[in-house]
């Protein structure tokens, strides 16, 4: 099989966040750029968490009932965050995809983030080469 790197497949144009920034927001961004998840950023641009759709509902359904938005960004998000490498091969992800329960990784470019891996991206590509 040919060698396949993530960067050809990843996603380079996703949302980013601030832990500081209101759960409100960051549920609008998502849904507005149609993004399964943001990379969570410090102010020098570096990875700190990741906020997934899931992260999302708990704090939905509260303002839903209660007709209230409450907390930021940095109470829902998730913290144990796992990464891959912008040089990493599309099997070895894959082999992690089925390891974790994640739909999607950010891809690290040294210690800034170059995009975002989706599961959905991976199956399409070994798919097409299966």
């Amino acid at each position: 099989m040919t060698t396949y790197r993530i960067d050809g497949i990843m996603r380079t144009d996703f949302a980013t966040l601030a832990s500081e920034t209101s759960i409100r927001r960051a549920i609008a961004v998502l849904v507005e750029s149609k993004n399964a998840a943001a990379a969570v950023l410090d102010d020098a641009g570096a990875l700190i968490g990741i906020l997934t759709g899931k992260d999302c509902f708990r704090p939905a359904l509260h303002a839903s009932y209660y007709s209230e938005w409450t907390g930021q960004v940095a109470d829902f998000m998730s913290t144990a965050v796992v990464s891959v490498s912008v040089n990493d091969e599309v099997i070895g992800v894959a082999e992690m995809f089925l390891a974790h329960p994640h739909r999607v990784f950010p891809v690290l470019d040294g210690d800034k983030v170059a995009g975002l891996l989706h599961r959905s991206d991976v199956l399409a590509l070994l798919s097409r080469l299966g």
